[in-house]
């Protein structure tokens, strides 16, 4: 499956909540496959960046609904409220950004029930469900902060996002050329909270040991470059 990307409007959450919007199920089937993923804070903004910058000209268009410039990349980069939202990522083992997700909260005080999912996957890691998986992450997180109608805008064309949609449950509604898929989550419980727990611990155990990984195999390199270095050298002395 490609796990194409689903726009995050600026303004997210600003709208009216949709009228008849749809009941989700009570408690949604949790994917037996693991993958760890992880919040992701300031400090992460240039690798969020990257991994923008890498999407390719029509997976920029499906993520953002237009032909997003570096110039338009790199402001949304920079306007990532970490302190009001929350964002998701999934790392591969050099520590590179591969899959994220932007949970956006309403701005609206008389919609603070209300959030907004965005995701995209990098090319060369799509047909492993890492967007399903992220939607399965912010749902969770979402219905964990008291977030009742979880929704989606996306190109119509968008049909990987709009799959991750239904298969959830979602309503989605098209408008021409572009859908809206709506998704009523239930109240929190204990089990979804230690759920989230687990999940957020998991994923920091998985980044630590791939950064402790990449420093030793960095390092590695060091030495056996310094070494070759070394052999270079005495070669061409003679000795």
């Amino acid at each position: 499956m490609n796990d194409s990307i689903a726009p995050l409007s600026p303004a997210a959450g600003a709208g009216r909540a949709p009228a008849g919007a749809p009941q989700g199920p009570s408690e949604r089937r949790v994917s037996p496959v693991v993958v760890p993923i992880r919040s992701l804070g300031p400090e992460h903004r240039e690798r969020i960046a990257r991994h923008l910058l890498a999407l390719g000209p029509h997976d920029r268009y499906l993520r953002f609904g237009y032909a997003a410039s570096d110039e338009h990349v790199r402001r949304y980069t920079d306007s990532l409220q970490f302190d009001r939202d929350d964002i998701f990522g999934i790392y591969n083992r050099k520590l590179d950004l591969i899959a994220m997700a932007h949970l956006a909260f309403s701005i609206n005080p008389e919609l603070t029930s209300c959030a907004e999912f965005g995701v995209s996957v990098s090319s060369h890691a799509r047909g492993r469900g890492y967007g399903a998986r992220l939607f399965e992450r912010a749902a969770m997180h979402a219905r964990n902060e008291g977030v009742q109608l979880l929704f989606i805008h996306a190109l119509s064309e968008n049909t990987a996002m709009l799959k991750i949609a239904r298969n959830a449950g979602a309503k989605v509604e098209r408008d021409g050329s572009e859908s809206e898929a709506f998704l009523r989550l239930p109240a929190a419980t204990l089990d979804s909270r230690m759920t989230a727990l687990v999940q957020e611990q998991l994923g920091l155990t998985d980044y630590r040991l791939k950064a402790q990984a990449k420093q030793f195999w960095d390092l590695l390199a060091t030495v056996q470059e310094v070494r070759q270095g070394v052999r270079d050298a005495r070669a061409k002395s003679g000795r």
